[in-house]
């Protein structure tokens, strides 16, 4: 893994958190952002393995940016995040380019699990 994930959340804590379970599995951080503007602009400069990405966020969505993203490199591998109940949002994700989701609150396994399976 070259470039590393880059994680996309709104909540500082949430974006730590996972940033942490992947540390202490090996996986190397690309950088964060705080919502999907700032995530493409990091996505532009980092180029990263992989993207952890929320749904719900100010200023623009996971699945508004997960479209950007994919606009910029088609083979983007992309994680959502979503919190319980928001199926219909988690289907569109995944139509709009996203390989998996996972869901709030995590379980660090899944989030390892999540990355390794799209890793591949």
């Amino acid at each position: 893994m070259a470039n590393g994930i880059l994680i996309v959340d709104d909540a500082a804590f949430m974006r730590m958190m996972i940033k942490d379970v992947l540390t202490k599995n090996g996986f190397t951080i690309a950088g964060e952002a705080e919502n999907g503007v700032k995530a493409i602009d990091a996505f532009k400069e980092s180029s990263p393995d992989l993207v952890i990405m929320d749904i719900t966020m100010p200023e623009m969505d996971g699945i508004q940016a997960v479209k950007e993203i994919k606009k910029l490199d088609n083979s983007a591998r992309i994680i959502m995040c979503s919190a319980m109940g928001q199926q219909a949002m988690v289907i569109e994700a995944i139509q709009a380019g996203a390989k998996d989701f996972i869901v709030k609150p995590f379980q660090p396994e899944r989030i390892v699990e999540a990355v390794k399976k799209v890793l591949g």
